[in-house]
């Protein structure tokens, strides 16, 4: 049930994006034309695409996370017997929360200290620009756990996978063991 609004969530998240990607083309895009064409500019273009940039990379990174489409080196964990394999994994898992736990606490404070400074173009409170550390970490904190859990209940089939690898990759990876 939590998986389901999870990725609901994730869907909401990839939308959003589109829409501050395609804002920040417009905005940027615009003020350009208006520049070289005009004399002229949009003086909030600048600061409102620097903040929907940061949230556009939160907010993909979460995805990613949801869809386990970070980057990782799986070449050792592959080599490893199951039982060594689980272990490392949630050590990993385990790290990851750590960082996670960083982020959301350095978020945080920030978000707290800047919150009655004022952006210098538009005025609004300079919280909003790290706040979206703080929607980040939340949000894959929740997502980690449920990983966590998963793979330490050995849950579902992709449980004991490393992140991003697909059965295929798995029997594959038993085919070069036994060559």
């Amino acid at each position: 049930m939590l998986n389901k609004w999870i990725g609901l969530y994730c869907k909401l998240l990839s939308v959003v994006m589109v829409v501050c990607l395609a804002t920040m083309v417009l905005m940027v895009f615009g003020n350009v034309v208006l520049r070289y064409g005009f004399n002229s500019g949009i003086t909030v273009s600048e600061e409102l695409s620097r903040w929907l940039f940061l949230w556009v990379v939160f907010m993909g990174a979460t995805v990613a996370v949801h869809e386990k489409a970070h980057m990782g080196v799986d070449s050792l964990v592959l080599r490893l017997p199951a039982p060594l394999r689980k272990a490392v994994l949630l050590v990993g898992h385990l790290l990851i929360l750590f960082v996670t736990w960083l982020m959301f606490s350095g978020s945080w404070a920030q978000t707290r200290i800047n919150w009655d400074v004022q952006a210098p173009v538009t005025g609004y409170s300079m919280a909003w620009a790290y706040a979206c550390g703080v929607v980040f970490a939340v949000s894959t904190g929740v997502m980690l756990l449920m990983q966590f859990w998963a793979l330490w209940t050995e849950q579902g089939p992709q449980a004991a996978l490393p992140q991003g690898l697909s059965a295929a990759e798995l029997r594959q990876s038993a085919q070069l063991k036994q060559d």
